[in-house]
């Protein structure tokens, strides 16, 4: 990942920003937050299937981003300190609901709070079945095998990225989604012939052929994620 941002010419990029808020611009992180808002919250979804824990935790991820600045070294791009900050909250948030869960939410019920309305409305009916078992499949996953799978699998991040993300060498991550795949595989087998799946096609970068894990919907509510420091 570059912090290399597209758009009009003299625009700054994430480094300039950064350096900006540290040096006390109050508007930097602001503007930093909205460019990578939408990314670091489908990982979060994603990775905790909840829209409220997926919430507190980017804002928790932001919050630490927001003190934390000064700390940044410049030894990997932003997006990718940014995205190890959000994966490392949600893990926390996955690892301390684990210790305390006493009566697990309905998986249909929790599930279905990820569905957008839009989406609900227009996709067909066998699309949304799918993605609910899908999304029911990886949430038994462990949080490290389904924070991989997530990064590599449904965000499309090359191995070399995630292992940069998650600050684990690149066969740790290659290891987790292998064996996240394997334990996904038996409880989705039933849908490799089905006509809706058209996981085959390979949207991932490094999705593996016969894994069907197509992306989830995310949030297009700018307002979705709460603030982290700075204005947004």
């Amino acid at each position: 990942m570059s912090d290399a941002n597209p758009g009009e010419p003299g625009r700054a990029d994430d480094r300039e920003l950064l350096a900006r808020h540290v040096a006390g611009d109050a508007d930097a992180f602001g503007e930093l937050v909205r460019r990578h808002r939408d990314r670091l919250w489908a990982v979060a979804l994603r990775t905790l299937g909840d829209r409220e824990e997926a919430a507190d935790a980017v804002q928790d991820a932001l919050v630490s981003a927001y003190r934390a600045a000064h700390t940044f070294r410049g030894d990997s791009a932003v997006t990718t300190w940014l995205h190890r900050i959000t994966v490392n909250a949600c893990l926390d948030r996955a690892r301390k609901a684990a210790t305390r869960r006493t009566a697990p939410l309905d998986d249909t019920e929790r599930l279905e709070r990820l569905l957008e309305p839009h989406e609900s409305a227009e996709a067909p009916a066998e699309r949304q079945d799918l993605h609910r078992q899908l999304l029911a499949a990886l949430a038994t996953l462990p949080a490290e095998q389904r924070a991989a799978l997530v990064l590599v699998d449904m965000q499309g991040y090359s191995v070399a990225e995630v292992s940069r993300i998650l600050d684990v060498p690149t066969g740790t991550v290659k290891s987790r989604c292998a064996r996240g795949r394997a334990k996904l595989v038996p409880m989705l087998t039933h849908l490799r012939t089905d006509p809706v799946d058209n996981t085959t096609s390979g949207r991932g970068r490094n999705r593996s052929q016969g894994t069907p894990v197509p992306p989830a919907a995310e949030s297009r509510d700018p307002n979705a994620v709460k603030g982290g420091g700075g204005r947004t």
